[in-house]
């Protein structure tokens, strides 16, 4: 049974793998394109699990990652029922962050390269329920850490706009600056970029991550600061109407959710020596609400927007407006490729066809 599992993976033969103590060795062959993953049996691709998969990022993430490397090089995985689309379009587990010995099981029976740490609370919901916050933003991380330390994997951890505060420079905010947050979310996240590189500089730990600002994607929204960019396409296509809990001059840092992946995997794949630190800002464009709404409205004519602001405006005010990514673009060559005219046009085309015409549309 166990030479089995040596000889098989990912629907073809792999050989033997040598083990030292019950871990894997690999070995890293860099080409131009991506990093691709080699054993003594010349294993082709990462096998990468996906924690907190079924959020905004996941699917989608997966999706990209199967194209690539194969539908069964991605193992999707979260604590949640997954729908019959999810479990036809590749392998899906239950994996609960906060189980260690669970976590590592998964790891070692699924023979996982690379950890996508996507599960956490987002602001606003974190402000809501704080101690579950802490729980599975802290104490699920310290346990993804712990385990890419123990099996040396490569582990991506997003960090976000919300890992500064009011202090830090707002426009723009650099790559190194002061990070005060305010809210639990932001505070987990800074945690999390000091904690993995700690980690790489006192264990060789292979982390990455990436600051992104709010990420815009035709998923209903999840309980984010920036997810009225978001939201509103659903209501202005279902009503003509929307009530925007941020003031209409609010300016924030955003990104199209293909840019948002594209950036994610280029730095996976990136060589380890063109990476000059571990934690990059990365960005495409930053927009108001009104800004958002006069673009809308080429699209929607009789769109009408209404301001009433709440808890939300107080953490939009302690963020970022403008986010400098020019240590990402120099470092690895990220370079976006959606402006607000084409997210505006495509998020209209995304939801009326998926949501609106379907009946879908109530977020």
């Amino acid at each position: 049974m166990i030479l089995k599992k040596l000889l098989t993976g990912s629907g073809s033969v792999v050989g033997l793998v040598r083990q030292l103590g019950g871990v894997t060795t690999t070995t890293v062959v860099r080409t131009t394109q991506q990093q691709r993953f080699f054993s003594i049996g010349k294993k082709s691709s990462p096998k990468i699990l996906i924690t907190g998969g079924l959020g905004q990022l996941g699917t989608e993430c997966a999706k990209l990652l199967r194209g690539t490397y194969g539908e069964d090089s991605v193992i999707l995985s979260d604590i949640i029922k997954p729908s019959e689309e999810i479990v036809n379009s590749g392998p899906y587990i239950f994996a609960d962050i906060l189980d260690f010995k669970g976590l590592q099981k998964i790891v070692v029976d699924h023979r996982v390269d690379w950890i996508i740490h996507f599960s956490a609370l987002l602001s606003a919901i974190g402000e809501q329920n704080v101690p579950l916050a802490v729980r599975v933003n802290i104490e699920g991380l310290h346990n993804v850490i712990e385990l890419a330390k123990q099996y040396k994997l490569r582990v991506f951890v997003p960090s976000t706009i919300g890992a500064f505060g009011p202090d830090s420079p707002r426009n723009p905010t650099p790559n190194v600056t002061i990070q005060r947050p305010r809210t639990i979310y932001g505070v987990s996240k800074v945690h999390a970029e000091l904690i993995g590189e700690y980690y790489h500089h006192k264990f060789g730990l292979d982390f990455r991550c990436l600051r992104f600002p709010g990420v815009i994607s035709s998923d209903p929204p999840g309980g984010g600061t920036t997810d009225y960019a978001v939201a509103i396409f659903f209501e202005a296509l279902k009503s003509g109407k929307y009530e925007c809990y941020l003031k209409p001059d609010t300016r924030l840092p955003m990104m199209y959710i293909d840019d948002c992946l594209r950036s994610l995997h280029e730095f996976m794949t990136a060589p380890e020596e063109k990476l000059e630190r571990r934690v990059y800002n990365v960005t495409a464009m930053s927009f108001t609400p009104e800004e958002l709404v006069n673009e809308l409205a080429k699209h929607i004519p009789e769109i009408h927007v209404s301001y009433r602001p709440d808890s939300r405006q107080a953490i939009a005010d302690s963020w970022p407006q403008v986010f400098d990514d020019q240590d990402a673009r120099r470092d690895w060559g990220w370079q976006h490729q959606y402006d607000l005219e084409k997210l505006v046009s495509l998020m209209v085309k995304d939801v009326r066809e998926n949501y609106v015409n379907k009946g879908l549309s109530n977020v």
